[in-house]
């Protein structure tokens, strides 16, 4: 199995495609709005991901968090609130936000089961600050971290209710954030005593399967690496201090926050200690630089892999989708 997770270039898996994931053998995919047009058609895909693999459990990811973060949108399914959302309902009734975090994520568990789909990169745990980029903004859970790991574990429980496994991220936290990741590096110069609110949500939540580094440089622990290829960052912070013990990936190594070519990214984050490397552009010369690189995923990141989709992927019987849509909207209706 290779130590990387590959996005696909379009709404079809194709002939080319098939043939470099049967090679290589990757730790799953993850989709975007390219990939998704139609109910029929996004299962089909999902279905022919799996036929590829040769088995149902490959993750297949996607990121549907609500608001401004959805690959998956109307007309064809609903919108869904942002965190902010649940930060506003908090502030006046923090169980009733809470409860309706949790049936918010049943609800979209629900739909991506449906689709084929069984990981969701939420929860967001990253603590909004004042003055930073609005590459956070509306989707942060709040400014407060008991707050954030609240909604969150609640998130979590939520989509694991549906039969789909939650990502934290963006790990150790992203919300000091100035400059869009997507365009540049962020550089956060915080103390330490400010980067231990940063990871507080992180903490509290350090036993979830799966969780995702960011792209951002902490000058307060490794001035000349960013979190995703730091080994410092990756087993002094995050294994070590946060104690988490899960699948870890990187985001998006397309992100222009880091340098080099794809495989140049891809090939640092692992050796620095992610699990897999996560490559979400789809263009095949992409991809074949990935897969040079990064070579095959550690026995123990395969055996984090495999405690987490060791999880019950089917459904509970609680409530249907538009029982928790309709219970989601009644509680929110309270701010």
């Amino acid at each position: 199995m290779q130590a990387a997770i590959y996005g696909l270039a379009g709404a079809q898996l194709s002939a080319d495609e098939a043939a470099f994931f049967r090679d290589c053998r990757p730790a799953g995919y993850i989709l975007f709005r390219r990939n998704i047009e139609t109910r029929q058609q996004l299962r089909k895909l999902t279905d022919d991901l799996r036929t590829v693999e040769g088995h149902d459990g490959v993750p297949i990811l996607i990121d549907q968090e609500g608001g401004r973060v959805a690959r998956m949108r109307p007309p064809e399914w609903p919108a869904f609130p942002s965190g902010e959302a649940f930060d506003r309902l908090y502030q006046l009734a923090p169980s009733s936000a809470i409860e309706a975090a949790r049936v918010n994520a049943r609800a979209l568990g629900l739909m991506l089961h449906e689709a084929g789909v069984n990981v969701d990169c939420l929860p967001m745990l990253d603590v909004r600050q004042p003055g930073a980029a609005d590459i956070v903004g509306d989707r942060a859970l709040g400014s407060e971290p008991m707050q954030v790991a609240s909604l969150g574990k609640a998130i979590l429980d939520g989509l694991a209710s549906a039969g789909v496994l939650g990502v934290i991220k963006h790990i150790p936290g992203h919300g000091r954030a100035l400059v869009d990741s997507h365009h540049e590096l962020p550089v956060v110069e915080a103390s330490e005593e400010e980067l231990a609110i940063d990871l507080e949500p992180f903490e509290r939540l350090r036993d979830a399967a799966m969780g995702m580094t960011s792209h951002l440089l902490y000058t307060q622990w490794d001035p000349l690496h960013p979190a995703s290829q730091s080994k410092t960052i990756i087993h002094d912070i995050i294994r070590q201090r946060i104690g988490f013990d899960g699948f870890l990936m990187s985001d998006d190594i397309g992100m222009e926050a880091l340098g080099g070519d794809h495989g140049t990214r891809a090939a640092a984050c692992v050796s620095a200690g992610c699990d897999v490397a996560l490559h979400c552009d789809g263009k095949m010369e992409n991809m074949q630089l990935v897969a040079r690189a990064v070579g095959d995923i550690t026995p123990e990141g395969e055996a984090r892999l495999a405690r987490a989709m060791a999880m019950r992927f089917t459904p509970d019987d609680e409530m249907d989708f538009a029982e928790a849509v309709a219970k989601r909207d009644a509680l929110l209706a309270l701010v």
